[in-house]
């Protein structure tokens, strides 16, 4: 399992196993922020505690963040699936660097394309510096 918080404490997620990868994304909202995401569905793979205030992009994307620090904590669909579950994402960078360090980036151009890129060979803890 892999933890993360916002810098206050405030708002912690927890990640079931390791994510095969960490998506960086260049779409206007995710460039500003600088994330690195990890993906699966609200209440399986991923718990979120703490209150969160969250900005709506679009008709179908929150992202959520800490109303004390400020941090992104993750980004969270509006709308379930057929299935009824919801995609969600938390952001790798509140994770301590040791423990995602050698999780492999993925590209995905949410800015032209919206199709995933392939990988350059870097892992996370070359996003670190």
């Amino acid at each position: 399992m892999i933890q993360g918080s916002c810098h206050c404490g405030s708002v912690q997620w927890s990640y079931e196993g390791v994510p095969d990868g960490a998506t960086a994304c260049n779409c206007s909202v995710c460039r500003r922020y600088g994330v690195l995401w990890a993906y699966d569905y609200e209440n399986e793979g991923i718990n979120v505690s703490g209150l969160t205030q969250m900005y709506i992009c679009g008709d179908s994307i929150e992202f959520h963040f800490c109303p004390t620090c400020g941090c992104v904590i993750s980004w969270r669909a509006q709308r379930a699936s057929e299935d009824g579950r919801k995609r969600i994402a938390v952001n790798l960078r509140l994770a301590e660097p040791s423990v995602v360090a050698d999780i492999p980036i993925d590209h995905f151009d949410g800015l032209e394309s919206f199709e995933d890129l392939p990988r350059d060979g870097k892992c996370v803890t070359d996003y670190w510096f």
